[in-house]
């Protein structure tokens, strides 16, 4: 059974898959963020014929994705993934994408300062962190963590941690994006989506009191918590409440329903993650109708969106997307070449 979960998993092209959902999501979303549901449908139509725009532009959420997936590929190619291999190149992509002349798609209040920050060599990362900060800037550009073969789940948590920490040092933030790479993850090796908030929320109560002080350092301290477990608890706490709320949700399901008004609108970490599982989830078989759903919502669209279109690509491959779609989204090249590195 797990020779063949292998094979099947190897066949369908899930990290490009998933890297391409991600940019499709982002893409037809860009449009749409900021608007209510009734404007989209005024500028879009019936949003379950959404059509992906020409030209397909992304927004800092895929840029930022490509970054985080270049620095896991830097540190690998010099052993095992670990923190003293991934902050420096982590960092590195992080400042040269707050330098980009692209750097234009509406990016984030907590990216842009964090990264600024950053931009001084002599400034530990712990001091730039944005500790308050637990907006969808950090796991909406997680998904590459869930994709690398091999990694233990020390490895894929601390990993997904870190590279939240860098810029959203809320612990929210960090539960958030470690459960969303774990997802991902899970999607990749053929978990069926019938079962996969139960396996998120069981994970969440294993790993609630855990801080992951050689990826995190003292990150903890410049937070009011008295112990880096209560730190890291409470961030546990609030993404388990938002996985209530998903699975209140899915019990009376509602496809022609904006998902926002009852898991969130998207803007903060914990809800990001259970409006773009509802989206999925809504539509595990359908992936270009789950990416329309998640881009026509009154919240942060390109986001949910995003991270919908990472998770129907995890579960369903590369063959998910249309070609004529896939084939036109900015930066297809890169996401096709790092989704062949792993898909190896």
């Amino acid at each position: 059974m797990t020779t063949l979960r292998t094979t099947r998993t190897r066949t369908k092209q899930a990290a490009t898959g998933a890297l391409m959902g991600l940019a499709l999501g982002d893409a037809l979303g860009f449009p749409t963020e900021f608007n209510t549901v009734p404007q989209i449908l005024v500028k879009c139509g019936p949003w379950r014929e959404m059509e992906l725009p020409s030209p397909a532009f992304v927004t800092d959420d895929t840029q930022m994705t490509l970054a985080l997936a270049r620095a896991v590929r830097t540190a690998m190619d010099h052993g095992l993934l670990d923190p003293g291999r991934f902050t420096g190149p982590l960092r590195e992509e992080f400042v040269a994408w707050y330098h980009s002349p692209e750097n234009n798609r509406a990016p984030g209040n907590t990216c842009l300062t964090a990264c600024r920050l950053l931009d001084d060599a002599q400034l530990p990362w712990t001091e730039a962190s944005r500790i308050d900060s637990k907006g969808c800037g950090a796991n909406m550009r997680v998904a590459p963590i869930g994709l690398v073969p091999g990694l233990s789940e020390q490895q894929r948590a601390g990993a997904a941690q870190l590279q939240s920490a860098l810029t959203h040092g809320h612990p929210t933030a960090l539960a958030a994006s470690d459960l969303t790479a774990h997802a991902v993850s899970l999607l990749v090796r053929g978990v069926e989506p019938l079962g996969l908030v139960g396996r998120l929320r069981s994970y969440a109560y294993d790993n609630r009191s855990r801080y992951h002080a050689r990826w995190l350092g003292t990150l903890w301290s410049r937070s009011s918590a008295r112990t880096p477990e209560a730190f890291i608890a409470s961030g546990w706490d609030e993404c388990l409440a938002a996985l209530d709320r998903l699975t209140a949700a899915l019990r009376d399901p509602a496809p022609e329903t904006d998902p926002c008004l009852t898991t969130g609108d998207g803007w903060i970490a914990e809800e990001a993650l259970a409006t773009a599982l509802q989206c999925f989830l809504l539509f595990p078989g359908d992936p270009v109708t789950a990416l329309r759903r998640a881009a026509c919502t009154r919240g942060d669209s390109d986001s949910i969106a995003c991270l919908t279109g990472a998770f129907a690509g995890a579960h369903l491959g590369a063959g998910a997307w249309p070609k004529e779609w896939s084939e036109r989204v900015e930066h297809h090249s890169d996401l096709m070449s790092l989704g062949a590195l792993w898909d190896a």
